[in-house]
């Protein structure tokens, strides 16, 4: 079931009660007496005199009885409404979830149990309550060591909507750092789910775990590479040893197809992993996972985003995942470990990535572009905010591509230059836009390049200094 039932629509005798208007829950035409009735049921389900000891019992618990599951289905659709999670709150409905939690074995009943949970943390009030609750919030960390994916989806959208939350965000980081486990069991979902959904949601609560607490971030870095480091090799199949990168690249290949806005949360948490040194040795450290990086970011920008049968346009809806993807490139690239599969100044992948570089810059000089038959009469603030986000955000790209521009044309050899030129890499256009945009800011690095491509080309050299003036030589 891809979703939870739609509520039926109320009886005819629900419809006279909420006509009275004393059974109604807020505003709405939901009947407190048959939600107390709903967890009446719940609470029944789980108490001790109905536990079941037999192998058969135990069995039949791990369903759900169709009325059973079609009710609290109801109720957690019914939970989205404000009225509803307020009156749930005062009933004290957490308390009688966590312990069907911490005593049922039914997937559907755990799931259903914790996207009521999630969909009542949604509101500001019930989420500062919930999240003070340290027993219920044990088990609701807990979870995430469940072997349900859908169990697993809601546990996830419900931590998100806490970490998302400033008042409570510490609360939860503190929580999930004091419980080691947690990042075992996040690094297995990742590197084995094919779940695109669980791993979508999952990658969002990494990516704002890493964003949140940038100590939480460097332990998890650590902690792969020091259970490596303890664990014995003959122990190594029975005991796998998670490191963050590997999982990272695996969840991201398997939503890449699928689910775009996913890989774009999962290179934002490969980009904040190299804001710190720890974070660009887990990647370029190990041959294979450095390697395995930087083949999947070189594939992205050579031959998926922006290619030149694309419309500029394009680039709007790809521009953040392309400043986290070269972002991390460059990032590996200037690392100071010599990388043997980078093979830096030799050409395999310079031209190829200066032509993506480009190619990004000369897209996004058409997007900054004003519509020539744009409104005259939109004030100065619409202006202002319909821009200031592209603008932001484009802004963010281009300075990063810049930087790993800048950077591939040092390594720029006379031999790479020539074979630019003649596959087209680098003809005056090309060269223009790099130049227009490297400069002032990178005029070493232009001036350089500009040496060795009169040795080559003194022609086209000629031509871009007298578009560049402040390049020509004095004689």
């Amino acid at each position: 079931m891809d979703r939870n039932p739609s509520p039926p629509p109320p009886s005819r005798d629900e419809d006279e009660e909420a006509a009275a208007g004393g059974d109604c829950i807020g505003s709405t035409v939901y009947s407190k007496h048959w939600l107390f009735g709903v967890l009446s049921g719940l609470i029944q389900m789980v108490s001790p005199e109905n536990a079941k000891s037999s192998s058969d019992d135990e069995e039949q618990q791990m369903e759900l009885d169709e009325e059973m599951e079609n009710e609290i289905c109801r109720v957690w659709d019914m939970s989205m409404d404000e009225d509803v999670a307020l009156f749930l709150q005062e009933f004290n409905a957490p308390d009688i979830f966590m312990g069907v939690l911490a005593k049922s074995k039914c997937p559907r009943l755990r799931e259903i149990c914790v996207g009521i949970l999630g969909n009542m943390a949604c509101f500001q009030e019930i989420c500062v309550s919930i999240s003070s609750d340290k027993n219920l919030g044990q088990v609701l960390l807990h979870c995430l060591y469940d072997s349900d994916p859908p169990t697993l989806l809601e546990t996830s959208r419900l931590l998100l909507t806490c970490l998302s939350q400033t008042e409570v965000a510490s609360v939860w980081v503190e929580r999930i750092r004091e419980n080691p486990a947690i990042y075992d069991s996040i690094c297995f979902i990742m590197s084995s789910s094919t779940n695109v959904d669980l791993l979508v949601k999952v990658g969002e609560v990494v990516d704002k775990l890493f964003d949140l607490d940038e100590k939480l971030m460097l332990e998890w870095i650590k902690s792969g590479a020091v259970q490596a480091l303890d664990q014995p090799q003959e122990d190594s199949e029975q005991q796998p040893v998670f490191r963050i990168v590997p999982c990272v690249l695996e969840a991201a290949k398997q939503v890449r197809s699928e689910n775009p806005e996913g890989l774009d949360v999962y290179m934002h948490i490969l980009q904040l992993l190299t804001t710190v040194d720890d974070g660009i040795q887990a990647i370029v450290q190990c041959p294979d996972t450095g390697k395995d990086t930087w083949n999947l970011l070189f594939d992205l920008v050579c031959h998926e985003f922006c290619q030149s049968d694309d419309p500029p346009i394009i680039l709007q809806e790809q521009k953040t995942v392309l400043a986290s993807v070269f972002s991390v490139l460059s990032a590996i690239y200037a690392s100071q470990t010599e990388q043997e599969y980078l093979k830096i100044g030799k050409g395999k992948y310079n031209l190829p990535l200066i032509d993506s570089l480009i190619r990004v810059l000369q897209n996004m000089e058409h997007c900054q572009k004003k519509p020539e038959n744009s409104v005259e009469s939109n004030t100065e603030e619409t202006k202002k905010s319909d821009l200031t986000q592209e603008d932001f955000h484009l802004k963010i790209l281009k300075d990063i591509s810049c930087e790993f521009l800048s950077n591939i044309f040092q390594v720029l050899t006379k031999e790479t230059i020539t074979q630019g030129l003649k596959e087209g890499q680098l003809s005056k256009q090309k060269c223009s836009c790099a130049f227009e945009n490297l400069l002032p800011f990178y005029s070493p690095v232009v001036e350089d390049f500009l040496k060795i491509l009169r040795e080559v080309d003194k022609t086209l050299a000629g031509n871009l200094e007298e578009g560049f003036p402040s390049l020509k030589i004095q004689t």
